[in-house]
């Protein structure tokens, strides 16, 4: 019997990949809130904390906590970050025009790292799976063409009416999933593009509702759970530049006092997001994605009706 190698006895000694992320994950998290509060309630710190990061440091404090859990959300199950955070800055006293340029801005930034570590994880592979490849430029090209349409028809459609027929699909992919849980679907290109487009559109009209559209839709389309979490994140970070350079186009600026705390908390939620989609089974993520898929539909109809 050979002999291990030094090197191969000294990774062997390592602790698991999964350890050392959750070790350091956690040193980073608990890094940013013990400054915080610690500069909150340091005498004579916490004014010019606050005038140094644009806001009191307990509200960038929550901020950061905010766009971690629901970041972490997003990139799990590939939906639930803009919709779930825009309306709670909105209680919080933030204007949607501070809003939605920093949360795209964030997206732009956690949707390619999340792609990164999706492939690293083994969650997908956009090297060698022509599908995912394949889905990921037909959502991401769709991008620009959705925006455009939306601009267009926004005048001369009722949102109503279009907002009840976004719901009414979100609904019904969500019965499907949870339906087909546990069968094999067949790849079908066309339903990628025909979901992609009124995602695109819906993002472009709204704001949001991406994500739900997008991932359930790959789903009910035959992409794997896993995967099309992964082209999820990569595709809407092209939908996010789109819409971060349509804003400063038109001479909108990035409120950085929201986007730096935004972008720092949900960056730091991806490792372990990503992470937990490759430790959950396909049939189970499946499930999950379906039930969220529901509930996000069923919250859209309440706040229509």
């Amino acid at each position: 019997m050979p002999t291990p190698s030094p090197r191969a006895l000294s990774l062997a000694a390592l602790p698991p990949l999964s350890s050392r992320r959750t070790r350091l994950w956690l040193l980073l998290v608990s890094g940013v809130v013990g400054l915080l509060v610690t500069l909150h309630y340091l005498p004579g710190w916490d004014v010019s904390a606050g005038a140094a990061l644009g806001l009191p440091t307990f509200t960038v404090l929550a901020i950061f906590l905010a766009a971690l859990a629901c970041e972490y959300m997003d990139s799990s199950l590939g939906m639930g970050y803009g919709t779930t955070l825009t309306p709670v800055l909105l209680l919080a006293g933030f204007e949607p025009l501070q809003i939605v340029p920093a949360i795209l801005l964030s997206e732009l930034m956690t949707g390619l790292s999340a792609g990164l570590l999706h492939q690293r994880d083994g969650n997908v592979d956009f090297l060698r799976d022509p599908r995912a490849r394949k889905t990921t430029l037909l959502l991401g090209s769709l991008s620009g063409v959705g925006a455009l349409l939306a601009v267009w028809l926004a005048i001369s459609i009722s949102k109503f009416w279009l907002g009840l027929f976004i719901t009414a699909i979100i609904l019904a992919m969500g019965v499907i999933i949870l339906l087909t849980r546990n069968r094999q679907i067949p790849y079908r290109a066309g339903g990628i593009v025909a979901i992609g487009a009124i995602a695109a559109f819906n993002k472009g009209l709204s704001g949001g509702g991406y994500g739900p559209l997008v991932t359930a839709g790959q789903v009910v389309s035959g992409l794997p759970a896993k995967h099309a979490v992964a082209v999820t994140s990569v595709a809407e970070s092209l939908t996010c530049l789109i819409g971060v350079l349509g804003y400063l186009a038109m001479g909108q600026s990035i409120a950085w006092e929201l986007a730096m705390p935004l972008a720092l908390g949900a960056l730091l939620s991806v490792p372990m997001a990503t992470l937990t989609v490759s430790r959950t089974s396909e049939a189970s993520l499946r499930g999950v994605v379906g039930v969220v898929t529901l509930v996000l539909g069923v919250v859209a109809l309440l706040k229509l009706l």
